[in-house]
């Protein structure tokens, strides 16, 4: 959003957790958008932006809860069924459910036979028990290496139902498994990554054994972190 706003010119202020990466809310600052942060749970935080937007008579964007910010990143699931036809199951973690339910809906239509693994930190699963309840519910939250999918979900939701839909599959990871996943990441490709690129990649060690000799793809983020944070994690992990 910051980055959009950047190049059109349009104003952009971004409501943020005091739990967010800084390296993120750097990110953002450096696209000249207006960081407001507040030390509240994550759910709070988007339904403080939404009541802000709406006082001052401008656009409220959610994350998540948004059919074309779904749609976007369904654009994800279109490059993979174009670039990798026949992958057996894409694995993606989830927090609000956008990204996956954009990934889900597109492989739906393009690659039917491609199974949708969702993962969450066991420390944050507020969609996975909305799932399992069928309907939006409160779950407690505990701190999470994940910060990318922490949080709750706003009521009225359009993920919930299409979530229930698309995710044929799913994994609850606990911490020291996302870390152990980053650290494999970093050793493997070289590559530095957040926490809710690990809470993907150790849903697939989860259930590697049933994707044995099979294509899949796990969906990963950059380095969205601070590189103490990911020493840390990897330290943590050994």
């Amino acid at each position: 959003m910051a980055l959009a706003g950047k190049l059109a010119g349009v104003p952009v202020t971004v409501y943020a957790s005091a739990a967010a990466s800084e390296v993120k809310l750097d990110a953002i600052r450096a696209h000249g958008a207006k960081v407001v942060v507040i030390d509240a749970p994550m759910l709070e935080v988007e339904l403080e932006a939404a009541r802000f937007a709406e006082q001052a008579g401008l656009p409220f964007v959610s994350p998540y809860n948004d059919v074309d910010v779904i749609a976007g990143q369904g654009t994800i699931g279109m490059e993979l069924a174009e670039q990798h036809p026949g992958l057996a199951a894409v694995f993606a973690s989830v927090g609000g459910g956008g990204m996956i339910s954009g990934i889900g809906s597109a492989l739906e239509m393009m690659s039917p036979n491609t199974e949708i693994v969702g993962c969450w930190p066991r420390h944050s699963q507020a969609l996975y028990q909305s799932m399992l309840a069928g309907e939006i519910v409160e779950y407690e939250e505990l701190d999470t290496i994940s910060d990318g999918t922490a949080g709750g979900v706003e009521p009225g939701a359009i993920t919930l139902p299409i979530a229930q839909r698309v995710i044929d599959k799913t994994a609850l990871v606990d911490e020291a498994a996302i870390k152990a996943a980053m650290r494999k990441i970093a050793e493997t490709e070289r590559w530095i990554v957040e926490g809710a690129a690990g809470v993907a990649m150790a849903g697939l060690f989860q259930q590697a054994e049933a994707y044995r000799g099979q294509p899949v793809a796990v969906v990963l983020c950059g380095r969205n972190i601070k590189l103490e944070t990911f020493l840390e994690a990897c330290h943590g992990a050994a």
